[in-house]
């Protein structure tokens, strides 16, 4: 189904959960929170399906993408074991962990719209203006996402100076 192998399919379902939890911590929180149980099912979720990427993938691009992801999430994850870094290591969690949504989104929406509906699909072309126009509203979404965060960051620690 889809042209997806069993392994494809691992990849695919191991990935999943993180959506709807990253859009439930955003929407709660306006932010991934690691140190949740939310953040914990995202964490799991990004890992399993970042590190199969390498097994599935066939595009040099999503190699690229899921060590950029990976890095970003282990940055995200881990920032906060230093302390020395003071209140630029929330900055980092929060905007590293922002750009591991945006990096899960792009290759979800171009895939869905490569595949979708099972042998016609919406796009055969990866300079469909559909394909383009999706991830261009995308990176616009990251690009408002980030300004927010960072909105939002610069109030607290005012707030709390």
């Amino acid at each position: 189904m889809f042209g997806i192998s069993p392994l494809g399919w691992i990849h695919t379902l191991g990935s999943l959960p993180a959506i709807p939890v990253a859009v439930y911590m955003f929407a709660r929180h306006g932010r991934i929170v690691p140190r949740s149980a939310a953040g914990a099912i995202y964490f799991l979720s990004m890992l399993i399906g970042a590190a199969t990427v390498f097994l599935v993938a066939r595009q040099p691009a999503s190699k690229g993408i899921a060590v950029v992801t990976l890095a970003l999430l282990l940055m995200g994850y881990g920032i906060s074991r230093f302390p020395q870094l003071g209140r630029a290591a929330k900055y980092v969690e929060t905007l590293s962990l922002t750009v591991t949504t945006f990096l899960l989104m792009l290759p979800t929406v171009t895939e869905i719209l490569r595949r979708v509906p099972d042998g016609h699909p919406l796009v055969t072309d990866l300079k469909s203006p559909l394909l383009l126009g999706s991830q261009a509203g995308l990176l616009l979404l990251l690009l408002a996402g980030l300004t927010a965060q960072v909105a939002y960051l610069r109030k607290n620690a005012k707030a709390n100076a």
